[in-house]
């Protein structure tokens, strides 16, 4: 059983392009969201058996996310409803540049009461691996939440993969920076996207971060690099993925989609490069649908885009 714990929210975006909410303008969504709940969906949609750990409340948004996860085959059981908090949300809108502004209700909804119930403590004793993303602990509840999980699946010889997903500014946060470093200490294969990498190890490349993270511990490093790519690195060397050439419509969760992917395909058994191949198809079919999860992938529409680009070739 693969395991994730998190934030679950809405995803609701202009149709406009501009600077921010700073007037009246059309909104499409609401979509179901949240780094680790499009990581697990994901997962799912794989045909991996999976579970998650988080909060909703009892809205019309939380009925949403649970109905998409279940409705892919995540075990939900673990997703609490609350009565009197609402689901998270993010409000974002596009720049012409492509960057995002966003608009967040995290930390003051139904993600705050993610707690360690009855119902979570069976979903963590039945994982064999757990995934760990860091934007979920920013909230303070899931801290020691994760930590505990981490423990008893690392003592019950499980695997941790860890995609940081972070700024640099929560590494300044004293507390949050070392729960990040516990678990990096821990990790088996870590995940971090760009220059993600140099904040867990300053270096002047990337692969010379790598190789550091490696020396440490990590058992396999991979490099999400967008448009570029991904590159995975072990004591064995680095194996280069060659990125897929889409049409961009909406690149939220491309990440997650293409951790996810990777963790299946390793855990699978595949070589490191017929899983990079796999993930980063499945980055790209994310990106050419509006919706984090709209997007997300069965083992066959992978197949199909790996075929087509192979016919191009």
């Amino acid at each position: 059983m693969l395991v994730t714990i998190g934030e679950i929210l809405v995803e609701i975006m202009a149709t406009t392009i501009g600077i921010g909410f700073h007037e009246a303008q059309p909104l499409i969504g609401p979509f179901p969201s949240g780094a680790p709940a499009i990581f697990i969906d994901q997962v799912a949609k794989l045909g991996v058996p999976c579970g998650m750990v988080g909060a909703v409340g009892d809205d019309d948004f939380g009925r949403l996310n649970i109905e998409r996860l279940a409705g892919d085959g995540v075990d939900v059981s673990a997703i609490s409803i609350q009565p009197d908090i609402a689901t998270g949300s993010a409000f974002v809108r596009y720049r012409e540049d492509g960057s995002r502004d966003f608009v967040y209700n995290i930390l003051r909804s139904a993600n705050s009461r993610i707690e360690l119930s009855a119902a979570a403590e069976r979903l963590i004793a039945s994982a064999d691996h757990l995934h760990v993303m860091g934007s979920t602990l920013s909230i303070p509840a899931v801290q020691t939440i994760t930590e505990t999980a981490v423990a008893r699946v690392k003592a019950r010889g499980g695997t941790i993969s860890f995609d940081p997903n972070v700024r640099k500014e929560m590494l300044g946060d004293a507390s949050l920076g070392d729960v990040l470093r516990r678990i990096l200490a821990v990790t088996d294969i870590f995940m971090p996207s760009g220059d993600e990498i140099f904040l867990f190890a300053p270096a002047d490349d990337p692969a010379q971060a790598a190789q550091r993270l490696i020396a440490g511990g990590v058992a396999e490093l991979v490099l999400k690099r967008g448009a570029a790519g991904a590159q995975v690195f072990t004591v064995a060397g680095c194996v280069d993925g060659a990125p897929f050439s889409v049409n961009e419509v909406d690149p939220t969760g491309a990440g997650d989609c293409f951790g996810a992917t990777f963790v299946v395909c390793r855990r699978l058994g595949m070589t490191a490069d017929r899983a990079l191949a796999y993930a980063n198809a499945a980055g790209a079919r994310t990106v050419t649908v509006m919706g984090p999860m709209e997007g997300a992938s069965t083992f066959a529409e992978l197949d199909t885009l790996i075929a087509e680009r192979s016919q191009r070739a």
